[in-house]
């Protein structure tokens, strides 16, 4: 399983650009700039467990393939939808539960990275993670 392991938030492009537009304050995104996530993946099959530590909190979400979980961002934007598998990439499309506007986000290992994939009303964005 290729997204096993702990990865550490390495470098973003856009990342700032693409919080603007989410709505989230300077304060919050400069924050979020150096937020020194982290994540640990474990898949069993269809099934997988995702804890995020990060300088703001820590979380821990269980899901499975195909079938919607609700999920609060750090800002506190809440959200609604699944993931899916297209062959080696992970696929969210999620929902904001305030403004009902979709939120997608792909996930694939590349090499010895995590390259996490944002879009949100016509703005990208991505976060490429090390393994640690």
């Amino acid at each position: 399983m290729a997204f096993n392991g702990t990865w550490k938030v390495d470098r973003s492009e856009n990342y700032e650009k693409f919080m603007e537009k989410m709505g989230i304050n300077v304060v919050k995104r400069k924050l979020a700039a150096h937020d020194n996530l982290k994540i640990t993946i474990t898949q069993n099959g269809d099934k997988f467990n995702v804890k995020e530590s990060s300088t703001f909190r820590s979380i821990e979400i269980d899901f499975t393939l195909g079938v919607n979980f609700e999920y609060s961002l750090a800002d506190g934007t809440e959200l609604s939808g699944a993931w899916t598998m297209e062959g080696d990439t992970l696929n969210g499309i999620f929902n904001r539960k305030d403004n009902g506007k979709q939120l997608t986000t792909t996930r694939i290992v590349q090499g010895d990275e995590l390259i996490q994939n944002y879009n949100y009303e016509g703005v990208d964005a991505k976060r490429i993670f090390k393994r640690s």
